[in-house]
């Protein structure tokens, strides 16, 4: 197998946008003032202090009108994680004296939600695990029949981190609506790559992040519709309307709405087209089977089970051509556990450890869609020589 060093050290690929995404430079730039010129505590009333506050709330106002949230229904947090535990966590301690324990779930959601759920096993809640059929979407019919008068909430990720399964949020949240339990959802992959309306969909609670499209790490944002009863995670000077007390990071904040207002459908559109290119591209290579479904999946991603080769295998060779990849999701993949997620959809031991997943972004291009099939092709070629399993 030749390498193309000369290309490598002009330029790399980066296929793991699910993983976490480049900011774009306009967010950088609308961040760069709130670090040394508007540098402002918002809770502050001095001058400096209200200008950063007012960057604060116009971000607000953005996110929220994205969803169709009112302003003061968005919680600025940390990060995805923080805001999937606030909500789950938050909501149990506040009915637990009206014996409302019970939580529905999936098999296939974000590390996070599941490791909260286990947690709040042990703090006495009943949680239900959803089965997924062999694309990943949930059976609306099992959804209501696990529905019992001590159900609190149904938290149902929108699209999946690992294969991409985008859930049907409007039929969810009119089955929540009509048996009067909470709806909460988790949007870090889909937001702005698909429509969320809190409102069509019956939403109660949304989990937002930024460095999934293109803006800064470190933080998130929830959506709690008004009314609702919840009890915050962090006690300290109040901040984000009682509910989330912490000095808010307003450069982030104000990138984090940035990356919002320049998200454009052509780019989900650009992505959807490579997307579909590589999936085909790929699968026109033989014994090779594709994670999630055709239709109703994520524009960004790929994910691709190679039958009796190692994924990692596939992932390293790919990184010495400069393509970053990944075999699950970023905040597992320092385990040796095989994806659950992968488990959930029927796939063997073997097929599980066979997948790599690869995320585009907005900066793809078709030349390194061209590139990266070229270069899969000799991957696994070489790869099937040398396996002993055929």
């Amino acid at each position: 197998m030749e390498v193309n060093m000369l290309f490598n050290k002009q330029k790399s690929i980066y296929l793991d946008n699910a993983a976490t995404t480049s900011v774009d430079k306009e967010v950088v730039e609308a961040m760069i003032p709130y670090f040394s010129e508007k540098y402002g505590n918002a809770s502050s009333q001095h001058l400096i202090g209200q200008e950063a506050k007012r960057a604060l709330e116009e971000s607000r106002e953005i996110i929220a009108k994205s969803i169709g949230a009112k302003r003061d229904e968005i919680i600025f947090t940390g990060s995805g994680t923080e805001a999937n535990n606030f909500v789950l966590k938050g909501l149990f301690f506040a009915n637990k004296d009206n014996k409302k324990n019970h939580i529905i779930t999936t098999k296939i959601e974000h590390d996070c939600i599941l490791n909260a759920c286990k947690w709040l096993e042990t703090q006495g809640a009943k949680v239900t695990y959803l089965n997924v059929n062999n694309e990943g979407f949930i059976d609306l019919n099992e959804l209501k029949k696990s529905i019992t008068p001590e159900t609190l909430i149904v938290s149902v990720i929108h699209g999946n981190n690992e294969i991409g399964t985008i859930q049907d949020l409007k039929e969810i949240g009119k089955i929540c609506k009509e048996r009067g339990v909470h709806f909460h959802t988790d949007a870090c992959q889909s937001y702005t790559k698909t429509d969320i309306d809190v409102n069509k969909q019956n939403l109660d609670f949304v989990t937002l992040n930024a460095h999934k499209i293109h803006g800064p790490k470190g933080v998130g944002a929830l959506f709690i519709r008004k009314g609702i009863k919840i009890i915050p995670l962090l006690h300290g000077g109040g901040h984000e309307f009682g509910l989330r007390s912490s000095t808010e990071n307003v450069p982030g904040i104000v990138g984090f709405a940035k990356s919002v207002r320049i998200a454009k459908e052509s780019n989900i559109k650009h992505m959807e087209k490579l997307r579909d290119k590589l999936i085909e591209g790929i699968l026109k290579i033989p014994n090779t089977q594709l994670n999630g479904p055709r239709d109703k999946r994520l524009c960004n991603n790929i994910n691709v089970c190679f039958n009796n080769i190692e994924g990692e295998a596939i992932g390293g060779f790919l990184d010495s051509y400069g393509i970053s990849s990944s075999t699950g999701s970023a905040c597992s993949s320092h385990s040796l556990e095989p994806s659950h997620v992968l488990k959930a959809i029927g796939r063997t031991h073997v097929q599980i450890n066979s997948s790599v997943r690869l995320s585009i972004s907005k900066f793809t291009t078709d030349e390194e869609i061209d590139y990266v099939l070229e270069i899969l092709n000799k991957i696994v070629d070489k790869l099937r020589k040398m396996s002993p399993i055929k």
